[in-house]
């Protein structure tokens, strides 16, 4: 987001509710007026780093770069994939009778071998619904699981993301 410029718009007639938008290349943030200083600041961070997963998962071909890892580790490609701003608590979730994975945009921002870890882990629950031991082994098809996972582990930790 560094090549967005940021406007502050403070609204007198917004009570309650913030927005962020982008236009015309600069992101606006619009806040309530009369805000404690403190307030506004965790608002605004939290509206920017929204908006920055937003636009850094719009650079990454989520649908191809399932299919890819799909071919790559004899996993089922999902009828359906999505990124979603709505997980703030899991990574990725699977519905596999409908054959749809989502993935939390928070990880658009992280290293691709996490991302791939978390589609391949999806992708897993499409054949295996469960984390028995057949599911462990098509997710361990995945050589940077265990690495990928103590990076979640830690990023859910001391979560700013």
């Amino acid at each position: 987001m560094s090549d967005l410029q940021v406007d502050l718009i403070r609204s007198k007639r917004r009570r309650r509710t913030a927005q962020a938008y982008v236009s015309e290349g600069r992101l606006k943030i619009m806040v309530p007026f009369g805000l404690a200083p403190d307030e506004e600041a965790r608002l605004v961070e939290s509206l920017i780093a929204r908006v920055s997963r937003k636009v850094s998962s719009t650079a990454v071909d989520l649908v191809q770069r399932t299919r890819d890892l799909a071919l790559r580790y004899g996993l089922p490609a999902p009828a359906t994939i999505e990124w979603s701003d709505r997980q703030t608590t899991r990574w990725g979730s699977c519905t596999p009778a409908e054959g749809s994975i989502r993935v939390s945009n928070r990880l658009a921002s992280m290293p691709g071998w996490v991302l791939d870890s978390v589609l391949v882990h999806e992708m897993a629950h499409l054949e295996q619904p469960n984390h028995g031991p057949k599911f462990k082994a098509l997710v361990g098809r995945y050589e940077l699981s265990e690495r990928a996972k103590g990076y979640l582990m830690a990023m859910s930790e001391g979560r700013t993301t």
